[in-house]
């Protein structure tokens, strides 16, 4: 049974990417936080990436709408993303595998790691990105060994 890059566990956040796409939805610091729910809803998703120009400087999601809109009581219509943005957001490489990135999701408690190289941002990934690789390992995995049993019996 030979293993080929990427089934041995060791899938990178390059291939992951590769396999996904690199659509990263974005929006402005000065945007309101309306126009990024609106965004959100519109594409099916829980975060944004903030960017000013080309440069990631933060991440809008769910979870910071929640606490930092609904529950403080504020307008999603006067209440500007840069005001509650994540600014303390994760970067990794694209050679970073898997099990490297989940550690840092879970060090950082964030569920979403931008993909940088060389101050360039190639994409996003989730928690639910990682989880998806590795089932697909592990159903992978399990379909050559019942190929390895059934073939050697």
């Amino acid at each position: 049974m030979s293993l080929t890059p990427g089934e041995s566990g060791m899938t990178t956040m390059r291939q992951i990417l590769a396999k996904k796409g690199t659509k990263v939805w974005s929006i402005k610091p000065d945007d309101t936080v309306l126009v990024a729910l609106e965004r959100m809803a519109e594409a099916d998703i829980g975060a944004m990436v903030v960017l000013e120009g080309r440069k990631p400087v933060g991440i809008f999601n769910e979870r910071r709408y929640a606490r930092m809109v609904i529950l403080k009581g504020r307008s999603s219509a006067n209440t500007l993303v840069r005001e509650i943005m994540q600014t303390d957001f994760q970067r990794v490489g694209p050679d970073q595998t898997v099990e490297e990135c989940m550690a840092v999701m879970t060090e950082s408690r964030q569920r979403h790691l931008l993909v940088m190289n060389r101050g360039r941002l190639l994409g996003v990934v989730s928690i639910g990105d990682l989880v998806k690789s590795i089932i697909d390992e592990q159903e992978h995995t399990i379909a050559q060994l019942v190929q390895y049993v059934t073939g050697a019996a």
